[in-house]
């Protein structure tokens, strides 16, 4: 885990959550730095929205310590606040509000908190065309489409231009080009804002294609944190290569892909058709990792990956 420091956004350390006598958290540890995209993947029931609310100032947590953006969350007044987005899996306004009029309106509660280093809130006819909504800019909300819906609602979330946004399912009811569209803003606020993402979301290749790093929270811990590919590579460091020859195919799993290609090649050269190289994705880590807590070995996920990650070093 990183040590608090000033690119340090998030820093949590033991986190824990009782309800009643049951404890949704169990002693959570990570931290997240300036312009880190963090993807928060997890079972149903294992803790996700009750660790994001805490870190939001939403939720009282039971112990433990938390630090975003350098202050308590449950201490954080209007001007911390001003500092994060937020995008719910649903945003309730009023039907008649038309799009540009809404988040100008909006934006202006943010002038206050504008500094030099951050001006807020956005321009928002810039806005309006990072999120793709220019031939909606003034029509009523209650006239647009699911997905149109949706990138009002990312509007929304980062019209106070924050330094830290959180994610909830953005891409729900988005089609493929729109999606795409909004893979491309995320980067966008990550590498040319500086704005650090903490995400949500059951799309798992959405989240190898996004993340920094993956984080997996399972019986209230956190069991994997690393990037997609260390994450995929401690599971299982084998690729299955696949290849056809004189009408046959063939299948082999090797810990060196590129050495076995290369020996195959100078043994049937032109014969090899059909090569594919497969390595573990980000859907396999996942699955492993749960399956392990799920199976009645809650310590082993977190054990495996640790003992997997110290090898590498």
């Amino acid at each position: 885990m990183t040590h608090a420091g000033e690119d340090t956004v998030i820093d949590v350390r033991d986190l824990r959550m009782t309800y009643g006598t049951n404890e949704v958290l169990a002693g959570v540890d990570f931290s997240a730095r300036r312009g880190e995209v963090l993807v928060l993947l997890g079972p149903n029931g294992a803790g996700k929205t009750t660790t994001i609310e805490i870190l939001e100032g939403f939720r009282k947590r039971s112990a433990g310590q938390v630090s975003v953006l350098g202050v308590d969350p449950v201490m954080g007044g209007e001007g911390w606040r001003a500092r994060t987005g937020v995008v719910l899996q649903s945003w309730r306004d009023h039907a008649r509000w038309k799009v540009r009029t809404l988040l100008a309106n909006l934006g202006r509660y943010y002038e206050p908190y504008s500094t030099p280093k951050r001006s807020r809130p956005y321009d928002v006819d810039k806005l309006i065309e990072m999120v793709g909504l220019n031939e909606q800019a003034t029509a009523k909300i209650s006239t647009l489409s699911g997905g149109q819906r949706r990138r009002l609602d990312v509007a929304i979330g980062i019209v106070g231009r924050p330094e830290l946004l959180f994610l909830d399912e953005p891409t729900a009811g988005f089609d493929p080009h729109a999606r795409r569209e909004f893979h491309d803003l995320v980067h966008r606020l990550s590498d040319l804002e500086e704005t650090t993402i903490l995400l949500t979301t059951h799309d798992l290749d959405e989240a190898e294609k996004l993340a920094d790093r993956v984080l997996i929270l399972a019986g209230g811990r956190i069991v994997a944190d690393g990037s997609a590919d260390e994450l995929t590579r401690n599971v299982t460091r084998e690729a299955q290569v696949r290849w056809s020859r004189n009408g046959q195919r063939y299948v082999h799993a090797t810990a060196d892909a590129t050495t076995f290609v290369r020996e195959l090649f100078a043994q049937h050269g032109d014969e090899i058709a059909d090569l594919e190289i497969q390595r573990a994705t980000l859907e396999d880590t996942y699955m492993a990792m749960v399956h392990r807590h799920e199976s009645g070995h809650p310590d082993d996920a977190a054990d495996a990956f640790v003992s997997l990650e110290a090898s590498d070093r």
